[in-house]
């Protein structure tokens, strides 16, 4: 089970529900994959609704990584989730409001 107090996000992958974290390490392999000058950039693109599909999925694999999974972004260009894209967007916002919320503003 996900816990929204660690920072988890759950999301069904391939019918397997997966969790999904955004560790230290996670972080540092979001920021230097992504063409932004910081994670403040990638979160301010999530609030004015400006992310790419390539800011979603590379989300999705820190999460998952930071989770525990081994995969990589090849590894789920055929897979499915549940709900869609729009689901995977939602996850991901998700996921980067948990990591950036302190404990007591839940």
């Amino acid at each position: 089970m996900a816990n929204p107090w660690a920072g988890e996000v759950a999301l069904i992958i391939d019918g397997e529900r997966r969790v999904l974290k955004l560790t230290l390490g996670a972080l540092a392999e979001l920021e230097a994959g992504l063409a932004a000058e910081s994670l403040v950039e990638l979160v301010e693109r999530f609030e004015a609704g400006a992310f790419s599909t390539r800011d979603v999925l590379a989300l999705i694999v820190a999460g998952l990584r930071g989770g525990g999974w081994s995969g990589c972004q090849r590894d789920l260009i055929a897979a499915d989730i549940e709900g869609g894209p729009l689901a995977a967007a939602r996850a991901a916002a998700e996921l980067l409001a948990r990591a950036f919320t302190l404990p007591e503003d839940r």
